[in-house]
């Protein structure tokens, strides 16, 4: 049985169509070679299809395109050899609090080169706030690594703030740390929410951006908010969807999003931010003026080197919405974690976000 679930005899003659696209199911731009091939497996690799291509070379049978086949898994195979592999844990060098406006102060830190490449690692939440695993997904001998902690969260001041708390505000922001930290450009990294506010801060200022590595993918779509708030993630988790919907009366259960904003507004000063900010972003749909204001906008920022890291079982941001930017956007690297959900630091997940930085920073030192 072949990769292409056909049987094929040990020892047959075969007809085989050579794709420069690595895959067989194409017949656009093909070349027919005819020689004995052993039987496949499933794990058909890079390896395999090469020396295919160089056993028809040795038999006569050429094609215009089997150069550019090998150089494509040539470079599968240099992919394959980037680290994948979390930094060790780092101290920062320098941090500080910086006065975004006349209510809120943001709290930044520095680690990694400080004559590096500038990153900046946007969190989730809204109102999740950073940790000093964050800055294990860089390279610190090469990367300088900015993390900050959004308004309302983490160690920015006023905790909780939900005034003057917009996206437009946290791009600002963005961009004040940027030049309050003297950098011209840097690169974008985000998950999450993170990676919301990665592709608007990115939209907004395309010309500031090096690079973007997105993770678990959220558009604060309607559908999206629906999924994780109104039921449809109850669908697999429907344990920890019947207490969350059991604390609201029946008669206001028609918007559970609209009835926990009530209760975290309240007067308990000791509610988290991460509940109080996320529900307030969330009611408000993002603060964009449209529901797919993300996706419309992607034409901004087509030309920066990206890649989209997404769990294939992330209940929190369904994979639908990873799918929905991949098909607006074909030119970003997509990577589908097949055994994982939504978190940066399942195993698979953090592998292919370090591997995503390593791309950009060959590419930086290569001058590509």
């Amino acid at each position: 049985m072949n990769s292409l679930g056909l049987f094929i005899p040990t020892n047959t003659t075969i007809g085989i169509a050579i794709n420069t696209t690595n895959t067989l199911s194409s017949l656009s731009h093909l070349q027919l070679l005819h020689f004995p091939i052993p039987s496949f497996s499933n794990n058909f690799t890079s390896s395999g299809r090469k020396k295919l291509v160089l056993r028809a070379h040795s038999l006569g049978y050429k094609s215009d395109c089997d150069h550019q086949l090998i150089d494509s898994m040539e470079s599968e195979k240099e992919v394959v050899e980037l680290n994948r592999n979390l930094y060790p844990n780092i101290e920062l060098y320098s941090t500080g609090f910086l006065k975004v406006s006349d209510i809120h102060t943001i709290y930044w830190e520095q680690s990694g080169n400080p004559s590096g490449q500038p990153v900046v690692f946007l969190h989730g939440g809204p109102g999740g706030g950073t940790t000093p695993s964050n800055r294990r997904f860089f390279d610190p001998e090469f990367y300088r690594i900015i993390l900050f902690d959004q308004r309302g969260s983490g160690q920015s001041t006023p905790h909780a703030c939900l005034e003057e708390n917009t996206t437009q505000h946290l791009i600002d922001d963005i961009e004040k740390l940027r030049e309050h930290l003297e950098i011209p450009e840097w690169q974008v990294f985000g998950g999450s929410w993170g990676s919301t506010l990665a592709l608007a801060y990115s939209q907004a200022h395309p010309d500031k951006v090096t690079g973007i590595v997105l993770r678990g993918i959220f558009l604060v779509r309607k559908k999206e908010i629906d999924w994780f708030y109104e039921g449809g993630a109850a669908a697999i988790f429907p344990d920890a969807w019947e207490p969350f919907r059991d604390l609201i009366p029946e008669n206001e259960r028609e918007s559970f999003i609209h009835a926990y904003k009530k209760r975290l507004n309240s007067d308990d000063l000791e509610t988290q931010a991460f509940a109080r900010i996320e529900n307030h972003y969330f009611v408000n749909q993002g603060f964009f003026p449209s529901d797919s204001f993300l996706l419309d906008n992607v034409d901004k920022i087509r030309h920066i080197n990206t890649t989209i890291v997404q769990g294939r079982y992330d209940v929190c941001c369904p994979m639908m919405s990873a799918w929905d930017l991949h098909k607006v956007w074909p030119e970003a690297d997509f990577k589908v974690v097949p055994d994982a959900g939504h978190s940066a630091n399942e195993p698979g997940i953090a592998a292919e976000l370090v591997a995503a930085n390593e791309r950009l920073k060959n590419i930086i030192k290569n001058g590509l």
